[in-house]
């Protein structure tokens, strides 16, 4: 386990629940967090020549309680009170039972992840936070991805944990509907971090890995946490259909590669696998919600054997449904290319033109993008070349950029 690569997979692993006992302990999210994280570093440099120790987890705890009193002790002359019931607890104590055995650890993986997605925090800040604090990615790292200076994401984080201590740093489960409503979400913030991990709204690259496999990560985590809870194994199951393109969405030179022209044999099977026998054994257990019905939509997609074989009724019926218990214009707008594969382009067309009035997609490049395209079909490439060529012009994707250029150009 000396690899860097295994190191750095137990330390993420580790994080929440280093994390969750230390919070357990003092109550002091802002504090504790800065404590992890120095831990956290302090094992990345050491671990990799050292060697992992017996009990990771308790040498963490054990790091993050010094680093704690350090700072606590830092501010003695200000907050005495703090320094004498930090150092009032023994590092003995604190590692009985250690955070990596048995004990408050689910719940308080569960419960950091809710604190983390505050209903007081923007998305964004919500999105950073639980990076960092549960995903244990540095600032540098979470900056990197998001392509924005890491002073920027230091201040992003720092207004955050201001926020959550401002607001009563509880470490807690909400019970009833409560819970029901902050576990979506949580649900939701992980599937922003692995929609702009998969397709990355700005930059050069088309995608960022590191974000879309560390939501998976964290899917992963939270389904343990709530096994019983449908749309969290739903949103999984719609993760690993969909990370299944990844290999085939690029081409040699990073160029975008839509979904009906890729090489389906570079798909990843084990993840396709994995993902249609997770929304199998769903969809039966209850109410369906958006997230299965997502994975179902994917499922069918992973399944066929070329885009010919595609079942483009079945998937119809499947953005029905979800028309109906999610509603929202990226949603329409999905539903106007089944309806224009099963009843023809122009009667997509004729859809589009309804929802262009949507003042959220009237100049959205997604819209435009889908309007060359149904053009093409139709046969009208000099109207779908003007199109792709808008669509570029809108998008702050390069590489869409560069793909709905190089459309536009084909068709002349």
């Amino acid at each position: 386990m000396s690899e860097p690569a295994g190191v750095e997979e137990l330390l993420r692993a580790s994080a929440p629940r280093v994390l969750g006992a230390l919070v357990r302990r003092h109550g002091d999210f802002y504090g504790c967090e800065d404590a992890v994280q120095e831990a956290l570093i302090a094992a990345a440099r050491q671990w990799p020549e050292q060697g992992v120790p017996e009990r990771p987890g308790g040498w963490l705890l054990a790091v993050a309680h010094r680093r704690y009193v350090d700072q606590v002790r830092s501010e003695a002359a200000r907050r005495r009170r703090e320094d004498t019931v930090a150092l009032a607890t023994p590092a003995a104590e604190l590692l009985a039972p250690a955070a990596d055995e048995a004990g408050q650890e689910a719940d308080d993986s569960l419960a950091l992840l809710f604190l983390c997605c505050h209903r007081d925090l923007s998305p964004p800040s919500r999105i950073a936070l639980t990076l960092r604090a549960v995903g244990g990615l540095t600032t540098a790292q979470i900056a990197a991805a998001f392509l924005v200076p890491e002073a920027t994401m230091a201040q992003r984080i720092s207004r955050a944990k201001q926020t959550v201590r401002a607001a009563g740093d509880a470490l807690a489960l909400p019970e009833g509907e409560d819970r029901t409503a902050r576990l979506a979400e949580v649900r939701h913030v992980l599937y922003l971090v692995f929609n702009e991990g998969y397709t990355a709204s700005g930059g050069e690259e088309l995608t960022a890995p590191e974000l879309s496999s560390e939501a998976i990560r964290l899917v992963r985590l939270l389904r343990r946490l709530v096994p019983e809870d449908t749309e969290t194994a739903g949103l999984l199951a719609l993760m690993l259909l969909t990370d299944a393109r990844r290999p085939a969405r690029t081409g040699p030179h990073g160029e975008l590669v839509p979904l009906a022209e890729q090489d389906r044999t570079r798909w990843d099977a084990a993840l396709v696998a994995e993902g249609v026998a997770l929304i199998s054994a769903t969809l039966p257990k209850g109410r369906v919600g958006p997230y299965q019905i997502q994975a179902a939509i994917a499922a069918v997609h992973d399944e066929a054997e070329s885009a010919e074989a595609t079942d483009w009724p079945q998937i119809l019926a499947l953005y029905d449904l979800l028309e109906q218990a999610a509603p929202n214009p990226m949603v329409s707008l999905n539903r106007v290319v089944a309806v224009a594969m099963v009843e023809g382009p122009e009667a997509g067309l004729a859809l589009l033109d309804a929802l262009a009035e949507d003042r959220r997609l009237a100049r959205h490049h997604r819209l435009l993008a889908t309007r060359a395209h149904l053009l093409e079909l139709s046969g009208d490439t000099a109207a779908a070349a003007a199109a792709y060529r808008e669509a570029a012009s809108r998008t702050t994707s390069a590489p869409e950029r560069r793909h709905l250029t190089e459309r536009g150009r084909r068709l002349g």
